[in-house]
Order: structure tokens, then C-alpha cells, then sequence
């Protein structure tokens, strides 16, 4: 739903959304009044009501009316916005971004072992990441946090794999996470790839926890 309905959110509704999670509606139900809200805005009451609504249509913020104002509740979407916009900030002010994130080890389905090995990305993983990728992904099931986390990866340059065709032409280190622009995983999934396999390497099974530390 925020997918479809992020477009009529613009900067004035990340600035309505910054002041609500300042103000604590990221961790709970917290009551605000268009009357407060439009004075902190500078803008009026109608504004500051049409902001809220924005949000809300756009699946970014719950919202409870109540006989003397209502209760607003960042949402899951609306927190991962934010966390866009911090990594946009990182990536202004801060030369060494990294992100840290934690998740169980996992069994995959294969996909990610299909895709390394096709020549047009295989031949694209040696000339850019300088090594030969393992013939399979690490996968990581994310902790909550790291979900949330996870956004931060934008402040990050990345290396861009470019999509290929079949039918036409064409603590270990090094590792790097996947981020495929398409995908049948949720956020809560990640791969990683290495030279070796990283199972066997670090002598992990399902269940194990691990922390991946992605900077550029």
C-alpha cells in the first residue's frame, strides 16, 4: 500500500513524519492535535490535518481519533521512510558509513545458487567484486532490528551487477550482501556471497547467529 500511495507524500509529510517520531510515535501510540501540530509546522490547521491523512494513506501512520484529539502510531513503512531519509543524511555527512546487521542462518531454495552461476553475472561478479564467487548464497534470516536497519544500506555505494539475459549476450573476508532489485524474498531475508562457502568456512548450521558488517 505505501508503494502505491508514497507518491502524494513529499517533503512537508517527512517533516510532519520526523517530528511525530521525535515527538515518540515510533515506539508507541503517542496523542498529538492538529492545533499543536500546525503551530510546530508553521502551517494551519487544515494543513497539518492533510499531512496526517497523507501519511495515513500512504501506510505510513495509524491513526485512533479521540474526543479531544487523537493518537498517531508510525507504522513499519512509515519507519523504514525514515530510515531512507537518515541514510541519505549518512551518506552527506559521513565519509566510513557502515551498517551492522544480524540474522539466523537459514536454508535457501537454491535461487540465489542458480543465479551466481550464470555466465553474464558470473563473468560481471569476477571483473567487479575480484574474486569468484562460492556457487551459493549465505542466507540470513534478519533480526526485527536489522529489518529496520537494513534501509541504511542506501547510504552505501553499491556495486551495480547489471541484469542479464540468458538468450542474449552476454569474520571472513571478501563477502558482500546481495540486493537484488527483484526479488521473491521480504526484507527480512539476506544473502550473502564469498569466495568459499561460508557454511563450511565458519562451520555454521541453521540456527546460528551471525552479524554482517557491510561498509564500502
Amino acid at each position: 500500500m505505501a508503494e502505491s500511495s508514497g507518491q502524494a507524500v513529499g517533503r512537508d509529510e517527512l517533516a510532519t513524519l520526523k517530528l511525530l517520531a521525535l515527538d515518540g510515535a515510533l515506539d508507541e501510540p503517542t496523542k498529538v492535535s492538529c492545533a499543536d501540530l500546525a503551530g510546530r509546522l508553521d502551517a494551519s490547521n487544515q494543513t497539518a490535518s492533510r499531512r496526517l491523512q497523507r501519511l495515513e494513506d500512504a501506510g505510513f501512520l495509524d491513526r485512533d481519533k479521540l474526543g479531544d484529539g487523537q493518537e498517531v502510531h508510525i507504522t513499519s513503512a512509515g519507519e523504514r521512510r525514515l530510515q531512507s531519509e537518515y541514510a541519505d543524511y549518512r551518506r552527506i555527512f559521513e565519509s566510513d558509513a557502515s551498517v551492522h546487521l544480524q540474522g539466523l542462518v537459514t536454508s535457501g531454495m537454491g535461487e540465489g545458487r542458480h543465479y551466481i552461476t550464470l555466465p553474464g553475472y558470473m563473468k560481471q561478479f569476477i571483473e567487479r567484486l575480484e574474486y569468484e564467487p562460492f556457487a551459493g548464497t549465505l542466507n540470513l534470516e534478519l533480526t526485527e532490528d536489522s529489518v529496520r536497519k537494513r534501509a541504511r544500506l542506501g547510504a552505501l555505494e553499491p556495486i551495480t551487477i547489471e541484469g542479464w539475459d540468458e538468450s542474449g549476450d552476454g569474520e571472513y573476508e571478501p563477502a558482500h550482501v546481495i540486493a537484488p532489485e527483484r526479488t521473491h524474498h521480504g526484507e527480512e531475508k539476506l544473502e550473502v556471497i564469498a569466495p568459499e562457502k561460508l557454511r563450511d568456512v565458519l562451520e555454521l548450521e541453521d540456527g546460528d547467529e551471525v552479524t554482517v558488517h557491510v561498509s564500502e
